[in-house]
């Protein structure tokens, strides 16, 4: 059993199980409404006698550069996916999660060649190809998603029966049980197969529509702990951090806060000059309407250059900052042929849409929008179970990226 590189960091392989835990959505907030109202006691157990900071995620805040950040222990200028969405070079708006877009190997595979026996589970499939990368499902590994738990097989997915497993059926994709499935599945593999490495992502349902201390978020908070103190028991290195936060992004009466961008610039500029890519989108935004805090834009005209267009949206209400490809990528460590000709960001209140139009608000009329993408939600939570060893307790938490989990997890943590 040998260490292993991967994107300048070197990992040793582990001495007792490790499991990662993405809480998606899982702004600091309802980690720490959750402590002060004891509904969370492994996580703060974990605070107190374990470690504990902030980290700075990426941005822009979603859940597909987030994961692959994680996963590749390194930002999207390495691994490439900074996003759902992005527009090739033929204008085709593609989408981000194939495997065949992910750059970088994954810590998963690279443990797994190296002889570790890996399992990657995630909510949503659409992070399962990547995730699961090169990953050899033939030598006891294992890759699959609770939106299709149903339907694993050995082939595809390196386990089947997943349900009776679990003892549970198959969860709705729009349900607090999706994510549960994810923690209870792990937890069994944990206890029967004793992987060497895990990798449990989570779906943000719950937070898009529930904030901080309201019930339906203390129950599943309470449940998700209840799950991290199992995997605890177990005797694994748990470390728990988040591809994003959340924020309201709704105004005083209730209705979303939304700066309909390519409204404005068609207004300004003319029909045709420029096409707003919103990269929050995917298959499933009955949750926040394709909303988010951070858009690109592109060119298509004369008269809409990247200074032009900054210049009319940076003082615009609800915009944080409007920031050319060169600075956005510089600054976010983005990949430059995946990234628009201009980045518009949204503050804490607001979100960033493209055309009225292209937006079904209708699913949003239940509860007030909450949402992310902006560097508003680049905050997560960075808690691991054990005490650190020296070298990695004495580094400064200021500098702290969510992508080090791994690296803190599987090195860092004393024995």
């Amino acid at each position: 059993m040998t260490n292993i590189h991967l994107n300048g960091v070197t990992y040793a392989f582990p001495k007792q199980p490790v499991v990662v835990i993405c809480v998606d959505g899982g702004d600091p907030a309802y980690f720490d409404h959750g402590i002060a109202a004891g509904i969370v006691p492994n996580i703060a157990r974990f605070v107190r006698d374990g470690y504990s900071a902030i980290a700075e995620g990426t941005v822009p805040s979603f859940t597909c550069p987030n994961n692959m950040s994680l996963i590749t222990g390194a930002p999207p200028a390495v691994h490439g996916i900074s996003g759902n969405f992005y527009l090739n070079e033929q204008g085709q708006a593609v989408v981000m999660t194939g495997p065949e877009l992910l750059r970088s190997r994954t810590l998963l595979a690279e443990f797994a060649d190296a002889g570790a026996r890996v399992v990657s589970i995630t909510a949503k499939d659409k992070l399962r190809s990547q995730l699961g990368k090169g990953l050899d499902l033939s030598k006891g590994n294992v890759s699959f998603s609770a939106e299709l738990a149903s339907t694993c097989t050995l082939a595809e997915n390196g386990i089947e029966n997943v349900l009776a497993l679990t003892g549970m059926p198959q969860p709705d994709m729009y349900s607090m049980e999706l994510s549960l499935f994810v923690l209870e599945a792990g937890i069994r593999l944990l206890a029967r197969d004793r992987p060497d490495l895990m990798f449990l992502s989570l779906t943000d349902y719950i937070q898009h529509k529930h904030a901080p201390g309201d019930p339906v978020a203390d129950e599943f908070y309470r449940r998700v702990d209840d799950a991290i103190g199992r995997l605890d028991a177990l005797g694994a290195v748990v470390a728990v951090t988040a591809d994003h936060g959340m924020n309201d992004k709704s105004t005083a009466d209730g209705k979303p806060n939304v700066v309909f961008l390519q409204d404005i610039l068609d207004r300004h500029f003319g029909t045709g000059e420029t096409k707003v890519i919103c990269p929050i989108t995917d298959a499933f935004v009955r949750h926040h309407g394709a909303l988010g805090g951070f858009v690109r834009v592109y060119c298509r005209g004369s008269r809409a250059t990247p200074e032009a267009i900054i210049e009319h949206v940076k003082d615009l209400p609800g915009v944080m900052m409007a920031l050319d490809k060169a600075t956005a990528c510089s600054r976010f460590e983005l990949p430059a042929d995946r990234e628009g000709d201009v980045v518009v960001i949204g503050d804490a209140g607001t979100v960033i849409g493209a055309a009225q139009a292209e937006h079904d608000l209708s699913n949003l009329a239940d509860a007030r929008l909450r949402s992310h993408g902006s560097v508003t939600e680049a905050r997560v939570p960075f808690i691991i179970n054990r005490r650190l060893a020296a070298a990695y307790a004495a580094r400064d938490a200021a500098g702290l990226k969510s992508h080090q989990i791994f690296d803190f997890a599987i090195n860092g943590a004393a024995a």
